[in-house]
């Protein structure tokens, strides 16, 4: 059958029509294992009952009236993620990028409010993805997506990841806010030191820098805490959220303080969507989850035990696992074979990943997930290590003398 999408995926030949939990059902009824969750987005798993009954209830009764009247949801979510969070306020929206694009906006503005337009430049870092908007892809940098595009956004500055002294150097006087994931969830799982963090905290004090984190991927419980930045000690002056936000329902949010937030007046930033009755329901709801007694506790122990168990996979395949990196249930396995092959043999094995940069395969299980679920997904990712092994072994030993 011939596709009327834009082909701007390459799908794998895959259905699914129904969820449960942690697990997938395809439309021929196989069952399996979901350790991507839409990539980190269904963080409560599938078919939620409180997210349900919550969509469902409000369904019911307003869906959208436009950000031109008062929208009480909306301000519930965001009392509750200012109260939970180093912010003051909060604009909604419907994605990471768009979450971004206000990051970026906000920081823009700020320095613009105080007298000083010319700091519009953003010091960004080598290997990073902040979305697919062109602003955002010029704060990524990546060639593969910046190709056949024209002109770059100006204003981004890269320098590579984890180096100080190139970002010390990196801000002039046209420098106005550094930009960094905490981990670095498409750019390979590649976890910041907090160390580095706090050296960036102080670098912005020093020379009146605004600190934006990207927790698109790393938010909402995916590291163990509400938001990863809570582990490090270090607090941004903005901050953007999606994914989980709205458990599988298009929900972005830029969270700042009142200080970086103080450009961003009436008429200065909008959105036909965002915020809107029937997204808040969504946000509400995975809040009334992530924020009871013993939730996030249950992810660190859940998280130590996957990490624990997949050191193991790694010392009995050498051949095909070099590392296991990331944080809570954000884990990353760096590849010795591709890891395109990798996903796929875990995929026949019936457990979903998802490849990121530098040869690694990501384990993004929803927050929800039991201990027999990582025990079983350990087994069936042990059995797609060693089909991997077998194979690559055997092609080594066919290959001719040279």
């Amino acid at each position: 059958m011939t596709s009327h999408l834009l082909p701007t995926y390459a799908r794998v030949n895959l259905a699914f029509e129904r969820g449960e939990g942690a697990w997938l059902i395809a439309a021929n009824g196989d069952r399996y294992l979901d350790f991507t969750s839409g990539v980190a987005v269904n963080a409560l798993g599938h078919a939620h009952p409180h997210l349900v009954a919550a969509i469902t209830a409000q369904a019911q009764k307003l869906w959208h009236v436009s950000n031109l009247y008062q929208i009480p949801e909306a301000e519930q979510v965001a009392q509750r993620l200012c109260e939970a969070s180093f912010a003051d306020v909060v604009f909604f929206c419907n994605s990471g990028a768009e979450a971004m694009e206000c990051a970026i906006k906000t920081a823009r503005k700020y320095h613009s409010a105080n007298g000083h337009p010319e700091r519009y430049r953003i010091v960004t870092f080598e290997g990073a993805f902040h979305g697919r908007t062109l602003a955002t892809l010029a704060a990524g940098g990546q060639k593969k997506y910046l190709d056949g595009f024209g002109p770059v956004v100006e204003g981004f500055d890269q320098v590579p990841f984890g180096d100080l002294d190139a970002t010390k150097r990196a801000v002039s006087d046209e420098t106005g806010a550094i930009l960094i994931e905490p981990i670095m969830g498409e750019g390979g799982v590649r976890v910041v030191e907090p160390s580095f963090l706090r050296a960036l905290r102080e670098l912005c004090d020093q020379r009146g820098l605004l600190l934006l984190f990207d927790e698109v991927q790393t938010g909402m419980g995916r590291t163990g805490e509400l938001f990863a930045y809570q582990r490090l000690g270090v607090e941004p002056d903005i901050m953007a959220l999606a994914k989980a936000l709205g458990g599988g329902f298009p929900v972005g949010a830029c969270l700042a303080t009142s200080e970086a937030a103080k450009g961003m007046t009436a008429g200065t930033h909008g959105s036909t969507f965002g915020g809107n009755p029937l997204a808040m329901s969504a946000a509400n709801a995975v809040l009334d989850v992530m924020l009871a007694p013993g939730f996030l506790d249950r992810v660190r122990r859940t998280a130590l035990l996957f990490k624990q168990r997949l050191a193991e996979i790694k010392d009995r395949h050498p051949s095909v696992i070099a590392e296991v990196r990331g944080e809570g249930l954000l884990i990353g396995l760096r590849a010795l074979v591709p890891a395109g092959e990798l996903v796929d043999a875990m995929r026949a094995e019936k457990l979903i990943a998802v490849s990121a940069g530098d040869n690694v395969v990501r384990l993004l299980p929803p927050l929800i997930v039991s201990e027999q679920e990582v025990a079983e997904g350990i087994a069936r990712i042990d059995r797609a290590c060693g089909a991997v092994g077998r194979a690559a072994k055997a092609a080594r030993t066919e290959e001719p003398v040279r």
